[in-house]
């Protein structure tokens, strides 16, 4: 008898499916629910449009950092670049090369919020994700 085969997991998905596991090993009873795809719009018109456009005339000016990790900003502040954004929902261009970046800077070390911008790299188009990643909006 052949094993059936199992559909292979990204991300979110991956961490429901443990998160779901190790609560019912532990004898946990949870409501698990998955994330809707994310809406992708052509344009950005929110209040929070304009901070993110600032953030990325900062990130550009730095050359988009490529590592995770903590920079320096004006102000004495810091801001997170997060690395490689993996378009693991297909929402986005498939097949191009992404990287993550926070919106609002912080001090160095806090905790970090849902705002992002992500950036093609290939193309150089910028979305805005004020709800990370549920929602993209195109800057």
């Amino acid at each position: 008898m052949q094993n059936p085969r199992r559909p292979k997991l990204f991300g979110k998905q991956r961490l429901v499916v443990l998160i779901a596991g190790l609560a019912s090993m532990l004898g946990v009873s949870t409501l698990v629910t998955v994330p809707a795809e994310a809406t992708v719009y052509s344009s950005c018109t929110s209040s929070r449009c304009s901070a993110a456009r600032s953030a990325n005339t900062t990130w550009e000016a730095k050359g988009y950092p490529g590592t995770r990790g903590w920079n320096s900003w004006p102000d004495g502040q810091c801001n997170f670049a997060g690395g490689e954004y993996y378009n693991n929902d297909g929402q986005l261009p498939d097949g191009d090369y992404f990287q993550e970046y926070d919106v609002y800077p912080r001090a160095c070390g806090a905790a970090r919020d849902a705002y992002r911008i992500v950036v093609d790299l290939d193309t150089g188009a910028v979305w805005f994700s004020p709800n990370h990643y549920t929602d993209f909006y195109w800057l």
